[in-house]
């Protein structure tokens, strides 16, 4: 009798546990469309967005964020638990999970490959590696006890000693790490969970690197997902990993999560067997694509907002198949670069600062939010945006639109049409012309309509050099693209990531106006010591205003992001950190079937 209440509970378990235990699933893809190409998959060599949301499915960091919880919360992801933090927030132990193993790849020579915590040592020593020269090097740069002596000899001698003691990075045992700090950070805990901060295997870089350390044709990871297929410009394939560890759908208390937890609660993650993400540049083809079912999910085309939404609805032909569309303001904004190292449009001067600031007065952002971004957007005014810990709601935009003023600016300090071509000229008439760097799409095309039309109105000419965005990133980290329009998002939970943009450290990394200031790097660096709270804040407040001040970077818009899921995609929670959760999702195949045929 015993035999058979065993024999039946186990037989009642293992269909109760068939559903949720059922591994990714080959047959299904996910099929999505990328504006922007990704420039590879090196966890630590590269931060562009469109590259970290495939590299956040191949590459683990140490923590992640509670997919559905709101607000975001952080949670163990490749270790056992949250780090212990100690020594007024200057040491962090970390255990790390035993029996995760890198993809498979020759250079392992048909070995399982455990991660370790010397794994993350190595990982984080990249982005101290002045040849890698790391956009995500403000992670520890000057902060790790022993960093800068062992940046400060590979400078020297031209090459890091991957195998020098650090004692701000070190392997208590195998599983365990320990972070220790000159001073405390108090967002450190934060990029432990940032994409940079992901593991890589370091027989795999030292095999596949090219001149500068970076390895991004040959990604392995222990992520969900492993890459593929990679045709530049063209497509990424990404397929989950088959021996990916027991991972399973979050659980939610949240009234609002009871639809996706129908449809995902215990599920075993990732569900979806491959990922193909197509990149189309244009706004047109991505969004007839989708129209085509051809994508499952997309974020509407700025210039396409008003053929989905009508008076805030979706319209009823989208309602009709059954599509679900959420928006939310994004954790980012949109700025215009300016170099400040550019002969034309930089310097310290007043001259020079009228300048910039007259441009940032004369750009036309009404028309931009309302015409070009089809009401999907409001003015920027500082450059920490909503949500996060640092944004002041009370504070106004700078430079409002306001073309009279700006050309009384530009008259006071000598900016005059010296050849009467209808353009203004350098205080000393050589020439002005302002070079702005954008791609060729139709979107684009708007901007530079619109950055055109708003010169002009002002007297300063404009030429446009149009390329693709990986090489105006490469020539902009060089130092030598004038002006440039960009999106930043938030990788993390705290305003500081924004304003890294003009600490003099970290110009050829995110500060790519090339701005050069004492007291911004002083205070910068006083701001990491402090936990958030209202003196953190006043010195965040400070820092914005060198934004104002110098106008070294003028702001534009924080953006609304509306996406458009088809009803067979499961697992859907539009999310902040990642507008594309691969690891959470599934396919309803027969849904799809049935809608397609």
């Amino acid at each position: 009798m015993m035999k058979q209440v065993v024999v039946w509970l186990a037989a009642l378990l293992a269909l109760a546990g068939a559903h949720a235990g059922i591994a990714a699933d080959m047959n299904k893809v996910l099929r999505v469309g990328f504006p922007v190409d990704v420039t590879g998959f090196d966890p630590q060599a590269l931060n562009d967005l469109y590259s970290n949301y495939v590299n956040r499915v191949i590459f683990e960091p140490l923590l992640g964020y509670d997919y559905l919880a709101r607000p975001y919360k952080l949670v163990p992801n490749t270790a056992e638990a949250l780090p212990e933090v100690s020594d007024g927030g200057k040491k962090f132990v970390i255990k790390i999970r035993k029996g995760i193993y890198f993809t498979p790849d020759p250079v392992f020579q048909g070995r399982k490959r455990e991660l370790t915590a010397a794994d993350y040592i190595y990982s984080w020593k990249r982005l101290l590696d002045p040849k890698v020269r790391s956009p995500n090097l403000g992670i520890f740069e000057n902060k790790l006890v022993g960093g800068d002596e062992v940046v400060e000899a590979a400078k020297k001698s031209g090459k890091f000693d991957y195998d020098a003691p650090l004692p701000g990075l070190q392997a208590l045992d195998r599983y365990t790490l320990q972070v220790r700090l000159v001073k405390p950070s108090y967002t450190m805990i934060d990029y432990f969970a940032s994409a940079a901060t992901g593991a890589v295997a370091r027989e795999v870089i030292e095999k596949y690197a090219d001149g500068s350390n970076w390895a991004i044709n040959n990604p392995v990871g222990t992520g969900p997902y492993m890459l593929r297929d990679w045709r530049k410009g063209s497509r990424v394939v990404i397929e989950a990993n088959p021996g990916y560890r027991d991972r399973r759908f979050p659980e939610s208390r949240d009234p609002a999560d009871k639809a996706v937890e129908a449809q995902m609660k215990g599920r075993k993650l990732p569900a979806i067997g491959r990922i193909e993400i197509s990149i189309i540049e244009e706004s047109n083809p991505r969004f007839l694509a989708f129209q085509s079912k051809q994508l499952d999910l997309v974020y509407i085309p700025t210039d396409f907002v008003n053929r989905v939404i009508d008076n805030g609805r979706l319209k009823p032909e989208f309602v009709k198949e059954g599509i679900q569309w959420t928006r939310a303001v994004e954790t980012g904004w949109t700025y215009t670069v300016l170099n400040m190292e550019d002969p034309v449009i930089g310097g310290y001067s007043k001259e020079k600062i009228a300048l910039r600031r007259a441009i940032g007065m004369g750009y036309n952002i009404t028309e931009e939010i309302g015409v070009v971004r089809q009401g999907q957007g409001t003015p920027a005014t500082q450059p920490i945006p909503p949500n996060l810990p640092g944004h002041d709601p009370g504070v106004k935009r700078p430079y409002p639109y306001d073309p009279a003023s700006a050309r009384a600016l530009l008259d006071r300090f000598g900016y005059k049409d010296c050849n009467g071509d209808g353009y203004r000229e350098l205080p000393d008439c050589s020439p002005l012309v302002l070079k702005y760097y954008n791609d060729s799409s139709e979107i684009s095309r708007q901007f530079n309509e619109l950055w055109k039309k708003s010169m002009d109105a002002i007297g300063i000419q404009m030429e446009f050099i149009l390329q693709k965005w990986p090489d105006t990133l490469k020539m902009a980290k060089a130092g030598k693209v004038m002006m440039w329009g960009l999106g930043g998002a938030a990788s993390v939970r705290d305003g500081e990531q924004f304003l890294t943009q003009l600490y003099s450290k970290y110009i050829d990394y995110s500060n790519m106006s090339r701005f050069r200031m004492d007291s911004y790097d002083k205070l910068f660096e006083l701001a990491q010591t402090l936990p958030d709270g209202p003196e953190r804040n006043k010195i965040y407040r400070a820092l914005s205003d060198h934004f104002v001040t110098y106008a070294p970077v003028l702001f534009s818009t924080y953006r609304v992001a509306n996406a458009l899921v088809y009803p067979w995609v499961q697992g859907w929670k539009m999310n902040s950190f990642n507008q594309y959760p691969f690891t959470y999702l599934d396919i309803d195949a027969a849904k799809r079937k049935a809608v397609l045929q």
